[in-house]
């Protein structure tokens, strides 16, 4: 039986992917990173996991749905079922949407609906709120208004720095991301 196939689109660092890779039994086989910052990090990353990298630069495209059509030719090239956002910083449109309905999901650092957007770790710590935590979520045509999959509350205690509360909402993506693909590929199979 051939495992499913997936794509990761990152922007950064890359350490949500790598957790990912880590993951011995994911139940599916990451197959493409797709990136929009040719310098990133997570490229580094994939290369030494043998991962084919895509990579483009919006700004060389006249519209969004221009390099989303190109985008989606690689995916479906690769056989692609499944997308997987750690740390893409775009928000995907309607043409990658309606071919991947249901089949994208991001992972965010808070307990959504609360700080969506960027600087969500950020937000919750300059507000002085007492928790926050990690959203794993479906994309929809909003900025992380998807359907919620896996919550998990991270503390934010008085001597926190927001680099000691980040090292530990990092530390719960890691586990939880790899935990709820694993779900999701697994559920899909028992349909």
């Amino acid at each position: 039986m051939s495992r499913v196939k997936a794509a990761v689109f990152a922007s950064g660092t890359g350490s949500n992917f790598q957790a990912m890779l880590e993951e011995r039994d994911l139940a599916c086989e990451i197959v493409l990173l797709v990136c929009d910052r040719p310098g990133a990090a997570v490229i580094e990353k994939a290369k030494q996991n043998r991962i084919p990298v895509y990579t483009f630069e919006p700004k060389r495209y006249a519209t969004k749905e221009a390099y989303e059509k190109e985008i989606l030719t690689v995916l479906q090239q690769a056989g692609i079922s499944w997308i997987f956002l750690a740390g893409y910083m775009r928000i995907i449109g309607p043409c990658l949407l309606h071919a991947y309905q249901g089949k994208i999901v991001n992972i965010h650092p808070s307990l959504l609906p609360a700080f969506p957007g960027k600087d969500a770790i950020k937000q919750a710590f300059n507000t002085r709120a007492e928790k926050t935590g990690v959203t794993v979520h479906f994309i929809d045509e909003g900025i992380d208004t998807g359907p919620i999959i896996a919550q998990q509350v991270v503390d934010i205690y008085p001597s926190d720095t927001i680099d000691l509360l980040t090292k530990r909402i990092q530390k719960v993506e890691h586990q939880l991301y790899p935990s709820v693909i694993k779900q999701l590929i697994q559920n899909e199979g028992d349909l």
